[in-house]
């Protein structure tokens, strides 16, 4: 009974917890820049163990019947893999003078959310649960498209910075491994509960990389702050996308409002261990600028997106 209060108020709080934990991971990394290298070792593992938890989240049965949607799903698709990238490649257009801001930008932007962003959601009274049934299937996709499309978009501005090792390496340890082992859990301890563990989690995540990356923000000095206007931007512009598409596919309120926050939340987290496997420390700086924005930008979308669509 404890457990389940403590889980209640951890969860009802949660988006505080977040911003609390963003402004420790700064103030430790800016104090402490030493902390960074450790930390830095442990961005991986902690969020293969938020992964395996969100995984673990989805009943397999359940996730088969929400996959049965093939409206929601292809639109889901279709928004993330053809209308983001429309977006995108307008707003990046002015980074093409700085390659590796460029190719920060792209990897983030194209690369749609699986994990907070089911969070958002259900707080904004979205679907969820379907959010969360097309995870798997939405970071496959986007290990598939970010290889073609981050190239395609850079338009070679960005040679020999992209390589397949991390993109595999990704691919395995933070999702097929986590994916393996949540489907075990659930086959091996059906009455194992891990939703417990998914606050606490995402807190030590967020703290974890802004404090491992801090050090890199500060040492990039005023070159991020021409991704802020872009990042913001992106935000608005994809948020009204998804509006305008749930419209145009006759989406219901709360599978609009989980459309949108699809399109408009990034996979910032697990694309950040791909940013530090590349040369430049400013492509995995433009990142985490991104978490910063973007988070801040959550917090105002949860209040508004219900006003916008309404029931």
């Amino acid at each position: 009974m404890e457990r389940n209060r403590w889980r209640e108020r951890a969860e009802r709080h949660q988006v505080a917890l977040y911003l609390l934990a963003i402004a420790a991971g700064l103030a430790l990394g800016a104090l402490a820049p030493g902390t960074a290298p450790p930390l830095e070792v442990a961005v991986e593992p902690a969020i293969a163990a938020l992964l395996l938890v969100t995984f673990h989240g989805i009943p397999l049965r359940g996730a088969a019947a929400a996959l049965r949607d093939g409206r929601f799903l292809l639109t889901l698709l279709a928004m993330n893999f053809l209308v983001v990238p429309l977006i995108v490649l307008l707003l990046t257009r002015p980074l093409t003078d700085s390659p590796e801001l460029l190719l920060g930008a792209l990897l983030v932007l194209l690369a749609p959310c699986i994990d907070y962003v089911i969070v958002f959601t259900a707080l904004a009274g979205g679907a969820h649960e379907r959010l969360l049934a097309a995870t798997p299937l939405l970071m496959l996709a986007q290990l598939l498209a970010l290889p073609v499309l981050v190239p395609l978009l850079s338009g070679g501005e960005a040679p020999g910075m992209i390589a397949p090792g991390p993109f595999v390496r990704t691919l395995l340890l933070l999702i097929v491994l986590p994916l393996v082992a949540a489907a075990l859990l659930q086959r091996l301890a059906p009455r194992l509960d891990l939703s417990a563990a998914m606050v606490p989690l995402m807190v030590l995540v967020l703290a974890t990389v802004v404090a491992s990356q801090t050090p890199r923000v500060l040492g990039a000095g005023s070159a991020l702050l021409v991704l802020v206007p872009v990042y913001v931007a992106f935000l608005v512009l994809a948020t009204a996308a998804g509006l305008l598409t749930a419209r145009l596919a006759r989406l219901g309120a709360a599978e609009s409002r989980a459309l949108t926050f699809s399109g408009a939340t990034r996979n910032s987290l697990v694309v950040l261990p791909l940013a530090l496997a590349m040369p430049s420390p400013l492509i995995a700086a433009a990142v985490v600028t991104q978490t910063l924005v973007e988070l801040l930008g959550m917090v105002v979308l949860v209040r508004m997106l219900p006003r916008l669509v309404s029931r």
